[in-house]
């Protein structure tokens, strides 16, 4: 069954580019077909670090959005990571409601599961609500709880929404926060995360022997959280 993968949150800065990226690493990695769409018009990192396997899509054009659902029926064994920008959460919902999506992939055989990325904010939260509201029940949930700003998600585990969103089969994913500096250097050299680990040359990665190795503890940790996903 082909699956389609939205890795979203609404909410700027909160890591869903991030997670696209350890998402299209995983399946590099694992060996999984998989093809990639970027929805940031100004700096789209799955074009940016992945532009062997990705290709741009406007969610406000119709005909680019459709793309997706064709390439998806082509490979049954196919994942479609949708890597959404901020702000990019209406148009999307508009897309798949007068599409009629939701009815459509269970005729299809796809998958579609939603990657809500949050931070331990308010913000986060509620647009967590408002997701639920949309589609508890009618599409998968995984709920990313990006550490980069704090490990403690008590708004989250007191607002009740998160028991909530389980009661509905969503699961739960942590990622642990990468050293600042080590991730800064990756991304002002545009460094693919496997060249982070695996390139020696410091000369062209910027990272110590020390870095990679803490790139390497950082990707066991959040492979084993995805290992549990199946994605």
């Amino acid at each position: 069954m082909s699956s389609i993968h939205f890795i979203g949150g609404e909410k700027g800065g909160v890591g869903k580019s991030l997670v696209a990226r350890l998402l299209a690493q995983y399946c590099i990695d694992k060996g999984l077909p998989f093809a990639g769409f970027d929805t940031d018009k100004s700096h789209g990192a799955l074009m940016r670090f992945y532009a062997g396997f990705a290709v741009p899509v406007k969610v406000e054009d119709y005909s680019s959005l459709d793309q997706m659902i064709e390439v998806a029926i082509e490979d049954p064994n196919r994942r479609i990571i949708v890597d959404l920008a901020a702000q990019t959460q209406h148009a999307l919902v508009r897309w798949i409601e007068e599409s009629g999506l939701l009815d459509l992939s269970n005729e299809l055989g796809l998958s579609l599961t939603y990657w809500h990325v949050m931070d331990s904010g308010k913000d986060s939260v509620d647009l967590l609500r408002k997701w639920l509201d949309e589609f508890a029940g009618q599409m998968k949930l995984v709920i990313v709880l990006n550490e980069v700003r704090s490990k403690i998600f008590t708004t989250l585990e007191e607002s009740g929404e998160l028991d909530r969103a389980l009661a509905f089969g969503a699961q739960v994913v942590s990622v642990r926060q990468l050293h600042e500096g080590t991730m800064q250097k990756i991304d002002s050299r545009s460094t693919s995360f496997w060249a982070a680990i695996n390139n020696p040359d410091k000369e062209v990665t910027g990272l110590s022997i020390l870095e990679r190795q803490r790139v390497r503890v950082w990707f066991q940790s959040a492979y084993s959280e995805l290992e549990a996903i199946a994605i």
